[in-house]
């Protein structure tokens, strides 16, 4: 549903900034005529573009959405040679099969990637094919001369792009066992890619405009880990390239894929893990946000009240693929209760009141104003920096169009560093609030604001031995994390953000996975049992509350349980508080107290 309403929107965006463009030269037009095929063959054979700074900036925008499920390749061995076919598919269906071909002939260098240099080198083989086609020039050019020669060489190459294009090429690789197993095969799709974005610059310069490839990728977090590793490989290598036309969004249950990551084969140190490798191909995660309550009722409503349902289930799945989400609900659910709860709902940047030029200028005082002490927390990663800047790009326009006062610029770039360079601790903190805030409102007790002046660090600092409990089954989330020292500075001196400040910027953070805390939160509650009702009396206290016990609080469970007073004596005289009572030897403990058996297991 998202990406069906973020193809919409950029679709929108591109035709609002045509229509806007006060320019002298207007881009040409999209839609196919006969003229306009003409003028483009005749540039094709006749013309080569002369690259400038004006052609390589253009003011206009289109894009070209392609989507590719992995879960359709997912039979083939080499599910990433399917992301290029697709791709090969769809610029023949945008740009036309004979423009491609006729582009590749008359046009394409396939030395340009590197530098110019002999076609066959002294002492290389040359191929069989190579061969053919040489003596049959020579032949040719000795019978009909050299126009006609060049001539018949020209048509015999048409032919020959348009009946093995490059679709055909990939999948004849894929079916060859012998040509797919070598290096060589990656490295000839890679040469298909860099063909196709030297033709997108060309139409790009014909057009008068930029042109950008969205690849959607979809449901790889259905396939095998081996497949998944693979593609996310493709991704980086094929698609990595600094002036590409490719953009690609890759839309998967981040969990689900760290976890098949990290049983893939291979997948032996740090680096090779899920977040590990997510890290080094993703610029901006960006992370949907939990449905609200609203919004959960009217879909449960919709789908409750409908005495339709069966026949209908399928135009609602329609309808969510094409982004019409307003319509997947019943008429009698009110559509402003809805779009109350969720303000950005089915609004553009335009329509929220958000300029891009006074969200560059927000974003430029943010990343020029830094404290000085903010750089001690970067990586010297580009990958890293990219990351970041792309963040408080969208942490700014969340906030504006929230109508959020935005914060001193250093403590929202501050605010992205946290969100990505801890996000596991961070993810810990938000959950110790938001837990405090349900035994709360349990309790039946009143949530004062002092509350809200609590620093982060305190909150961390009250439920770090809490954490540290956990670190075996959390160390996958935790070596996420930089440096706990750094971490501990971060938030003691440099940057004490407060659980108000938290509130305000949790809104709007789309980089941070909810996965992580969903998973700390399943780990915390399965570690304990409810402290409510009869249970209390027979199951073990949860590892929050003993963890905060001091002295008195333990002798009080003792008189509770009717423990003779000397053991009440012993915890006093030896100070045995809760964390003492977790993190010492059992052993000691045993002869410390002196017990007798049935005491014990009690």
């Amino acid at each position: 549903m998202i990406l069906g309403q973020i193809e919409g929107y950029m679709m929108q965006e591109a035709m609002r900034i045509e229509q806007e463009y006060k320019g002298k030269t207007r881009p040409r037009s999209v839609q196919p005529s006969f003229i306009g095929f003409l003028t483009l063959i005749g540039r094709l054979l006749f013309y080569r573009p002369i690259w400038t700074v004006e052609n390589q900036q253009h003011h206009n925008i289109r894009f070209i959405h392609v989507h590719f499920s992995a879960w359709h390749f997912a039979g083939s061995d080499l599910l990433w040679a399917g992301l290029a076919i697709r791709l090969f598919q769809s610029m023949q269906v945008n740009f036309g099969k004979l423009q491609l071909a006729l582009y590749r002939v008359a046009q394409h260098d396939e030395e340009e990637e590197i530098k110019k240099k002999p076609e066959v080198k002294p002492g290389e083989e040359v191929t069989e094919t190579k061969g053919q086609v040489g003596v049959l020039e020579g032949l040719a050019i000795a019978a009909l001369g050299v126009p006609a020669a060049s001539a018949l060489r020209f048509a015999f190459l048409m032919v020959k792009n348009l009946i093995f294009n490059q679709d055909m090429n990939v999948k004849k690789g894929m079916d060859n066992e012998k040509i797919s197993s070598q290096l060589g095969f990656m490295n000839e799709v890679r040469k298909e890619m860099w063909f196709l974005s030297r033709f997108i610059k060309f139409m790009e310069v014909f057009e008068r405009r930029r042109i950008r490839v969205v690849l959607k990728i979809t449901n790889l977090d259905r396939c095998s880990p081996k497949k998944i590793v693979a593609v996310l490989d493709a991704i980086n290598i094929l698609l990595s390239d600094e002036e590409s036309q490719f953009i690609s969004i890759l839309a998967v249950n981040p969990h689900v894929l760290v976890e098949k990551v990290n049983f893939a084969e291979g997948c032996f140190s740090r680096q090779d893990r899920g977040y590990a490798l997510l890290n080094r191909i993703v610029t901006l995660a960006f992370t949907i946000p939990p449905l609200c309550n609203d919004l959960k009722h009217s879909l449960f409503y919709s789908l409750t009240s409908n005495s339709k349902i069966l026949e209908d289930e399928r135009i609602i799945e329609d309808q969510h693929r094409a982004g019409c989400l307003k319509q997947t609900f019943s008429s009698d659910v009110s559509s402003v209760e809805m779009e109350d709860s969720f303000p950005l709902l089915n609004k553009t940047t335009e329509a929220l009141d958000v300029k891009d030029e006074e969200v560059e200028k927000l974003v430029m005082s943010i990343l020029l104003s830094n404290k000085s002490s903010l750089n001690d927390y970067m990586l010297d990663d580009a990958m890293f920096m990219r990351r970041v800047i792309n963040s408080i790009r969208i942490t700014v326009i969340i906030m504006k169009a929230l109508k959020k006062e935005l914060p001193q610029p250093e403590y929202i770039a501050a605010w992205v560093v946290l969100v990505t360079q801890w996000p596991c601790r961070l993810s810990w903190i938000i959950q110790c609030v938001e837990d405090a805030q349900q035994r709360a409102v349990i309790d039946r007790k009143n949530v004062t604001n002092t509350a809200e002046l609590w620093t982060l660090w305190e909150v961390f600092s009250k439920s770090r031995a809490e954490l540290y409990m956990m670190r075996a089954q959390i160390e996958n989330l935790l070596e996420q994390d930089g440096d706990p020292e750094m971490f501990e500075k971060f938030l003691k001196v440099d940057f004490q953000f407060t659980v108000k400040d938290l509130k305000s910027f949790e809104e709007a953070t789309v980089s941070l996975d909810h996965s992580i805390r969903k998973e700390l939160a399943q780990i915390r509650g399965s570690s304990r049992l409810k402290d409510s009702g009869w249970m209390k009396k027979l199951a073990p206290l949860p590892i929050t509350t003993l963890i905060n016990m001091d002295t008195e609080d333990v002798c009080k469970e003792l008189e509770m349980m009717a423990f003779p007073s000397k053991y009440i004596d012993i915890v006093k005289n030896n100070n045995l508080n809760g964390s003492a009572l977790i993190f010492g030897n059992a052993e000691d403990l045993k002869d410390l107290l002196c017990m007798t058996f049935g005491e014990w297991l009690i």
